[in-house]
């Protein structure tokens, strides 16, 4: 039986298997429109929302109908690049990149609260633990993929999935020209141990049992949640040595 009711708030970690957050969407356009000021549309018929650059170079786009399930895609112009997201990519890691967005055009307000990591990918795989075989990081659970293949057209790929499961699967992917640096910002946000918030139902439901994801309660915690959860992490460590 779960121990959480379904609006249950919980922490979940790792990230990459606590699915999309949705009631936390707003966290990847807000800064932009809020901190920035970049122009944006909203087609309520359709649920789809477009923001841009001021100089019109980038574009973020949102939609949740999209018959792929890219619910996102970054584009920019000259030199061409695009990156897009599945419905369950977390949004934590997503976020990450759209709001670094604007130092990419030398906007370098708010550099304070949004910084822009500078760690290689092969370090930071190595800093979380993630194996690498050849062209291929794997996260410690071998749930979660990064591929760099440097001759193809998309060089960087993330694929997650458990079990090949319903409804856990997701992928994100960064074309040729993406700044290194936005795909490392996004295996940082992606690959940390922090946890993230959930509502419990909004977990994926073949993840909410699975011995791999650490689920923390975030109201019944006896002390501060955050400790809580990595005081369950430790002692996960610790088991299994």
């Amino acid at each position: 039986m779960r121990p959480f009711a379904p609006q249950d708030r919980v922490l979940v970690s790792p990230r990459y298997l606590a699915g999309a957050g949705i009631d936390r969407l707003a966290d990847a356009i807000g800064p932009l429109v809020h901190l920035f000021g970049w122009p944006s549309e909203h087609d309520r018929a359709s649920g789809r929302i477009s923001v841009h650059s001021p100089d019109g170079s980038l574009f973020v786009n949102f939609n949740s109908r999209h018959t792929h399930g890219h619910w996102w895609s970054l584009a920019h112009h000259e030199p061409y690049w695009e990156a897009r997201f599945t419905r369950q990519t977390p949004i934590e890691a997503i976020a990450a990149v759209t709001q670094a967005l604007p130092q990419l055009l030398g906007d370098d307000r708010h550099i304070d609260r949004i910084p822009l990591t500078t760690t290689p990918l092969a370090q930071i795989a190595e800093l979380n633990h993630w194996h690498r075989e050849d062209d291929t990081f794997t996260s410690p659970d071998g749930h979660c993929h990064l591929q760099h293949t440097p001759a193809e057209d998309t060089p960087w790929h993330f694929r997650h999935h458990v079990y090949d499961g319903f409804d856990t699967h997701w992928d994100a992917s960064f074309t040729q020209d993406t700044p290194e640096r936005l795909v490392a910002q996004f295996f940082t946000h992606l690959a940390t141990t922090t946890p993230v918030e959930r509502t419990f139902r909004d977990v994926p439901y073949l993840v909410q049992n699975l011995d791999d994801a650490l689920i923390t309660p975030v109201h019944r915690a006896a002390v501060n949640p955050h400790v809580h959860h990595a005081g369950a992490q430790l002692s996960r460590v610790v088991h299994r040595r």
